[in-house]
């Protein structure tokens, strides 16, 4: 690509995306969702053009994946140089460097003491495999998630997962021994005391129940987003992860943290975790990690790790070379670059573009997130904070139409997430906001 800047020159979507539309409803299962009409031909950096030419500002990178940009040459390399070697022994058959070595920098990086690592190839099996290893480990079989969680689509993890539609409807029965705790939920607090007693009071409310309803030997662990993507990109305080840090090595229970999204740069630094003081127990990591091929981890404390007998944890693609190849570019590319400090850069820009439309916007009830991992939450009166659910897709239209893709999200599906590459430059980052603002004032009326 040579393109630097969105560039639309047909209607959406265009004659290539329209014919290529009608193979995809043929043959493709009508289940598998997408949020536009286009047909990708090419992606370098935050840009993606589209088979008919069209060239769009990638507000999404692929739901948070393309965290260091589509297609960095560092990685493209590695990708290349590895699928010339050998694509797949299975490490389960015959082992590589490349799997060794991301465990190590992601075991010398995350905010774990003395860790270990495991490698699988999606989000929703790292959680799976955090949930055997804790469960092992503890001999407990029970887990604990937060309403608005989204943890995968696999059976498991979507019992833990919160949102129905369209995510479990229809899907169930889903497996026993999991249970909802309250969100610390700020913007949307249901009570009148102070923001950090509040998140205190919310895990107050799990600890109460190991009183009552739950007891401790029933629990393995509690999985927590630090930032909650899907959810509507809800930031867990500090306050609560340190009263659930305290009540988790009370009880001897697995605090799991879930990186999937938040993770590999998003939030300004390398896990969100390092910015909110907790220590977790585990973590899950995929998304960026591998920069857009499928791998995940679960790394964690040696002791929990090695619980697990041989053979317990595992899988035939897992950790796959080519991804691994690519996985230890990023890590590298991440750090030569410095994209922690860039992803903070960026978030402060577009959270002051957003703050700033507030003035006038009162169709906005709130921003909020860490670093390049921001949502942007509509209401149709402050007062209430009655969710505006009907504005968002005119708004992610709009944008598109003007060649800026956006995401909605939130368990009330009045939320517009913000998950650039944080690779972005200034000029990109300012035509794209400048897009959302003019969506923005068409779809509300404001003035």
């Amino acid at each position: 690509m040579t393109e630097t800047m969105p560039s639309i020159k047909t209607a959406l979507p265009g004659p290539k995306s329209a014919e290529l539309l009608k193979l995809y409803n043929q043959y493709v299962a009508q289940g598998v969702s997408h949020s536009t009409n286009l047909f990708a031909a090419e992606a370098q950096g935050a840009l993606i053009k589209d088979v008919d030419g069209n060239v769009f500002l990638d507000f999404a990178t692929g739901i948070g994946v393309a965290t260091v940009g589509h297609c960095p040459p560092e990685v493209v390399d590695a990708i290349s140089a590895q699928a010339g070697k050998f694509i797949h022994t299975s490490s389960n058959i015959v082992m590589y460097e490349s799997y060794a070595r991301v465990c190590e920098k992601l075991a010398k990086i995350a905010p774990v003491p003395d860790a270990k690592c495991m490698l699988v190839n999606s989000g929703a099996e790292a959680v799976e495999n955090a949930v055997k290893i804790a469960r092992k480990f503890t001999g407990r079989p029970g887990v604990v998630t937060l309403e608005g969680a989204f943890h995968g689509r696999t059976i498991f993890a979507l019992g833990m997962t919160s949102k129905v539609k369209p995510y479990k409807f229809g899907f169930g029965p889903f497996p026993g021994d999991q249970y909802k705790i309250p969100c610390p939920n700020l913007y949307r607090k249901d009570v009148e005391m102070p923001d950090d007693d509040y998140a205190v009071y919310c895990a107050q409310v799990f600890e109460d129940m190991l009183e009552t309803s739950l007891s401790p030997d029933m629990i393995a662990c509690v999985v927590i987003e630090p930032v909650q993507g899907e959810g509507g990109m809800i930031p867990i305080p500090k306050a609560y992860l340190k009263k659930m840090r305290e009540i988790c090595t009370k009880h001897g229970i697995v605090m799991v943290i879930d990186e999937i999204q938040s993770g590999i740069a998003r939030t300004g630094t390398m896990y969100a975790a390092e910015q909110l003081d907790v220590q977790p127990d585990l973590m899950t990591s995929a998304k960026a990690l591998a920069g857009g091929l499928p791998l995940s981890a679960v790394i964690g404390r040696k002791e929990i790790m090695d619980a697990s007998h041989v053979g317990g944890i595992g899988g035939t693609y897992s950790g796959n070379p080519v991804a691994c190849a690519s996985a230890v570019a990023v890590l590298d590319y991440v750090e030569k670059n410095d994209l922690c400090g860039k992803a903070a850069k960026l978030g402060d820009y577009l959270r002051g573009r957003v703050l700033k439309m507030m003035d006038t916007h009162e169709c906005i009830g709130n921003v909020r997130g860490m670093g390049a991992m921001l949502g942007v939450e509509f209401v149709k009166d402050r007062g209430t904070k009655e969710p505006n659910k009907e504005i968002i897709g005119k708004i992610t239209a709009a944008a598109l139409q003007e060649g800026v893709i956006f995401l909605s999200a939130g368990t009330l599906g009045n939320v517009i997430r913000f998950l650039p590459a944080v690779t972005m430059n200034d000029e990109q980052a300012k035509f794209g906001m400048d897009v959302f603002e003019k969506a923005v004032k068409a779809a509300c009326g404001c003035k």
